[in-house]
């Protein structure tokens, strides 16, 4: 026993004369909602594949379901405690930023001498980035295939086809609409996936250089206003969009009821497990008619952040760099059936789903458009926007006169 321990102190005094060190692994910390939606083990899989192309680094998850996930991390964040990385839903990066709780990944990018061309979005305030969107959830237009067959009409690609395929396709004495538009001002995310979309995929944005509101007196965003009260007007959107809200506007189509809504990827699934029969189709936004730009595509998305207090600042951003490079990003949205965060990624899955296939494609064709992300009160300006929306939508209230109160509604939040 005594020559173990000779033998394990002579070892042990060679390291130390030649410099060598026996350093313990960094432990980051790792906080999301993910693990739980995502099949089991998998994402497990994905950060040991991470921890072996980067020795001495360990992955700690923090899992548990989104809402209790949002509480934990803003909880923590007010007492300094969040964990080194964390995932992070767009609509929390203000609080968090202003709470000081977030480190820039610009600065983390900086210090890695990183290349961020082949990142699809980042999520800035204030000219930085603290979050970037690595599985995104997008929302194109569902279309139901047998009524446009039937009309005889190919799914638009314009507002004016839009306009009139859902004309085409109104039936009312059949209770049968061309598009459903969700107003509901208790769940005000209309205004983001079906009314600003309208602006966003024309290139269009309801901000100004700066990142402060610009409604009143933005032409594009006046134009889009126009052509969804002309829908309003012609008597093709569904009854009762003032207290509709988004999982209705799926009943209405899933019972076809409905033509045409835009919706997010999410509910393939489900609208195939509602109406195994449904045969429909996606396609891209409708863009105002002379614009051949990128269309702006309105998402959803997991993102992901660096906590300003954690002392493994490079090591955090090895995380996030394998998580959104080609090989980590792959690999996350194939099982999360998202798309990727990487503009080089290809998931696996639209190699065997063509609807996924053409979403792809409109992917890769556009571009991710969700200003609200990041915004401070980011569902209170929505409501803000939604109520003098739904007068001017009446008749009751002129464009100008809706675009001026929302104006001043947003004004006063961001300040």
């Amino acid at each position: 026993m005594k020559k173990y321990v000779v033998a394990s102190i002579m070892i042990l005094l060679l390291l130390l004369s030649t410099g060598v060190t026996m350093a313990q692994d960094v432990v980051l910390e790792f906080q999301q909602w993910w693990e739980p939606e995502l099949p089991e083990g998998s994402f497990r899989a994905i950060l040991d594949d991470f921890e072996a192309a980067n020795p001495g680094i360990r992955v700690e998850t923090i899992s548990g379901p989104y809402l209790t996930t949002k509480d934990q991390i803003i909880a923590s964040a007010a007492t300094g405690t969040m964990a080194d990385v964390v995932g992070l839903d767009g609509a929390w990066v203000n609080v968090l930023w202003k709470q000081g709780a977030l480190h820039s990944l610009t600065q983390a990018m900086a210090d890695a001498d990183y290349d961020d061309s082949e990142l699809a979005a980042q999520i800035r305030l204030a000219g930085e980035t603290y979050m970037i969107p690595i599985a995104n959830f997008i929302y194109p237009v569902f279309v139901n295939l047998d009524m446009l067959g039937a009309a005889g009409i190919d799914p638009p690609s314009t507002r004016a086809e839009f306009a009139a395929a859902a004309e085409a396709l109104t039936d009312p004495d059949n209770n049968v609409y061309g598009w459903a538009q969700p107003l509901s001002l208790e769940q005000p995310n209309g205004i983001q996936n079906d009314t600003m979309s309208w602006l966003w995929a024309t290139g269009g944005s309801m901000l100004d250089d700066m990142g402060q509101p610009n409604l009143a007196g933005n032409e594009q965003l006046a134009d889009a206003m126009a052509y969804i009260k002309s829908l309003h007007d012609a008597g093709v959107v569904a009854p009762g969009a003032f207290a509709m809200k988004e999982n209705e506007k799926v009943e209405e189509f899933v019972n076809e009821r409905v033509a045409m809504i835009i919706n997010t990827l999410a509910h393939f699934t489900l609208i195939r497990e509602r109406n195994p029969d449904l045969n429909f189709d996606i396609t891209a936004l409708p863009a105002a008619e002379g614009y051949d730009g990128p269309r702006g595509l309105p998402y959803a998305s997991w993102g992901i952040g660096i906590s300003s207090n954690t002392e493994h600042k490079a090591e955090a951003w090895k995380l996030i760099d394998y998580l959104t490079s080609v090989e980590g990003n792959t690999k996350l949205t194939s099982i999360a059936n998202a798309f990727p965060g990487n503009v080089n990624a290809t998931p696996d899955f639209i190699q065997t789903d063509q609807l996924f296939m053409t979403a792809f494609e409109i992917f890769q064709e556009g571009y991710l458009a969700n200003e609200f992300t990041g915004l401070p009160a980011a569902e209170e300006l929505m409501r803000q926007f939604d109520e003098p929306f739904q007068f001017y939508l009446e008749g009751e209230m002129e464009l100008e006169e809706f675009l001026e109160i929302a104006q001043e509604e947003w004004e006063a939040i961001f300040e």
